[in-house]
């Protein structure tokens, strides 16, 4: 068995291909963001939208700058990327 960083990051660049797959296209920004997400769930199994109050996301805008970035759903890509990075 992979280890779960490992697992996760697999499962990341399959969700983005999918996302793609879909007509979905992200900015480079965008993919830095997405990036942060994956590494905070690699460690601490989910993410929240309180987490983008910490250190590592609240340098690069926090959450506002997070809403800034994916204004169509930040909360459907939370919740998407939890399941998808973690099942």
């Amino acid at each position: 068995m992979a280890p779960f960083p490992e697992k996760v990051n697999a499962s990341f660049k399959a969700w983005l291909g999918e996302q793609e797959s879909r007509g979905k296209k992200f900015t480079d920004e965008q993919r830095h963001w997405l990036g942060m997400i994956r590494d905070h769930i690699a460690a601490n199994l989910v993410v929240e939208p309180d987490d983008f109050e910490y250190a590592t996301f609240a340098q690069e805008g926090g959450l506002g700058k997070v809403h800034q970035l994916f204004p169509e759903g930040l909360q459907t890509i939370i919740e998407s990327l939890n399941m998808a990075l973690v099942a």
